[in-house]
């Protein structure tokens, strides 16, 4: 229990998603990593959707909203802003209110690019914006059977759940 509130847990859990849709460009970011791709993705930012989630995991866990309201698409300081920024500034937000980052699990779903060989080193991204151990970082890939938009090749999508611990 949290010592200063009885009623509150120590901890709190927090999911997220995102998607974004296949444009120009020769490569995504996903899990703060360049993956070479035949094709970019559409967005304001850089459009990471691994961090994106995560982002939005992170926020949810204490309903301080989500990743555009606090980098609305809107604001032209955010075009082509690096994610692994929003990923930091999150968890400063997280740290001011007395929480961390205890793990973080994101599943990237797409049919390309393959993800699994880039995931040791998003782990590594991730695991340093957030200060944590490599080993509280899980990023895994999965495929939709070639069924719906990912399936088609039109887009990539992520999700991302984290437990968050009192700091």
């Amino acid at each position: 229990m949290n010592p200063s509130n009885p009623s509150l847990p120590n901890i709190r859990i927090g999911q997220g998603f995102d998607v974004h849709a296949f444009g120009d460009g020769d490569h995504l970011m996903v899990g703060g990593v360049r993956v070479p791709h035949e094709r970019g993705v559409l967005a304001h930012s850089d459009g990471d959707v691994a961090l994106h989630a995560l982002c939005d995991a992170m926020l949810g866990a204490l309903a301080l909203g989500d990743i555009g309201r606090h980098f609305p698409p809107s604001d032209p300081q955010w075009e082509g802003a690096d994610s692994r920024a929003f990923v930091r500034h999150c968890s400063r937000l997280l740290a001011g209110q007395g929480w961390r980052v205890g793990n973080a699990d994101i599943t990237v779903i797409c049919e390309k690019p393959k993800i699994g060989p880039h995931a040791p080193a998003m782990r590594a991204a991730i695991a340093e914006d957030l200060d944590i151990a490599l080993d509280a970082v899980s990023v895994k890939a999965t495929t939709t059977e070639r069924l719906g938009f990912a399936g088609r090749g039109e887009g990539i999508a992520a999700q991302a759940v984290c437990l968050l611990v009192r700091a």
